[in-house]
């Protein structure tokens, strides 16, 4: 069996060379999209992309054309990744060399002396670009409690997976047509209240070209800011379309790793399979999972959804039932709240006094 990686990868490293080449002949210029990071007070996860932008200083009116463009969802899909780029990570006086991935990515764990909990950065600079700022959002060591949310239909009124609609949610409607879940801004902003300092990360199967407008519709509708976890859409080292699920899977790996004192509260949505994510994880990991939390959808909302009225489940013959985590189930976040909050009353994390 080749090594090599599977040929939808290699070809589409291949396109994305061709159309470097070509931009760098127009003028574009190496540029560092900076995502939010998290981490330990010893140890940061720095996440990026490294891109082709245009060099050319732009009118008034060229800028106001281009901020009514980025509130159309296709902008946001516009990039020119560079494979394999030279980029240096710099955390305080220490610095790191390393290359970007196939697809321009940056994904590397930085060490460092004893860091301040809270808000922090690190710089990313390749030999021609900017040095770039990247948030970094830096947990106590003695943290034991944390959120862990999904984003499409749990947070954000996406009615994925249908595709069409999906489709045209992603790519033609204006951000501020975006809908927020009811009241699940409050509930997870009256969550990390009770716990101060706990981080919130949120994962999810949504393409990290739409990471600036996710983080626009979080701010404009007063959900707590954190770290996103989000995917590529294309061919993967294995095959034509990477998979969902095993993102995820894989995401919450890594938090289990990077945080091994943190229990959380894992909070999503019936219609894709968080349900059975979330199970499984707490069975395979019951030391860092508080409590699971779904909101259900609406009739209608299933409908539009996946087409039917029945809940999604993967597999009939496969169900996760671990005592060691209660799920509670509400249509909005005004329903989940008191019973999250039930939940941690009766156990064994304190809260804060108000």
């Amino acid at each position: 069996m080749s090594n090599r990686p599977f040929v939808g990868a290699r070809l589409e490293e291949f396109v994305f060379r061709r159309v470097n080449g070509v931009l760098r002949r127009f003028g574009w210029v190496e540029a560092v999209v900076p995502f939010t990071g998290y981490g330990t007070q010893s140890q940061v996860r720095v996440l990026a992309r490294v891109v082709l932008r245009p060099a050319a200083a732009r009118t008034q009116l060229g800028r106001a054309a281009e901020e009514f463009l980025m509130q159309r969802g296709w902008r946001n899909f516009l990039a020119a990744p560079i494979p394999r780029a030279e980029v240096t990570v710099k955390l305080g006086q220490s610095g790191i060399k390393l290359r970007t991935d196939r697809n321009g990515y940056v994904d590397v764990r930085v060490k460092s002396e004893a860091l301040d909990a809270g808000w922090n950065h690190v710089t990313i600079v390749t030999p021609t670009s900017l040095p770039t700022d990247a948030p970094v959002m830096v947990v106590d060591d003695d943290q034991t409690f944390g959120l862990v949310s999904d984003i499409d239909d749990t947070v954000i009124s996406t009615f994925l997976p249908r595709l069409f609609i999906a489709v045209w949610n992603s790519l033609v409607v204006t951000e501020q047509a975006r809908q927020p879940v009811p009241g699940m801004a409050p509930m997870l902003t009256s969550l990390l209240h009770d716990h101060p300092g706990a981080p919130i990360i949120y994962v999810s199967t949504g393409s990290w070209s739409t990471f600036s407008f996710l983080n626009r519709f979080l701010d404009r509708h007063g959900f707590p800011m954190g770290p996103m976890l989000l995917t590529d859409w294309g061919p993967t080292n294995t095959g034509w379309v990477r998979s969902g699920t095993d993102h995820k899977r894989q995401a919450l790996r890594e938090l289990a790793r990077d945080f091994p004192d943190i229990r959380w509260v894992m909070i999503g949505d019936d219609c894709q399979h968080d349900p059975m994510l979330y199970a499984e994880f707490a069975e395979l990991q019951p030391d860092h999972v508080r409590a699971i939390a779904i909101r259900e959808l609406t009739m209608a909302e299933q409908v539009l959804a996946h087409g039917t009225t029945t809940v999604l489940v993967d597999n009939d013959d496969v169900q996760w039932t671990p005592e060691s985590a209660p799920e509670v189930r509400g249509p909005d976040g005004w329903a989940l709240l008191p019973q999250v909050q039930q939940i941690l009353a009766d156990s064994e994390f304190p809260v804060a006094s108000r």
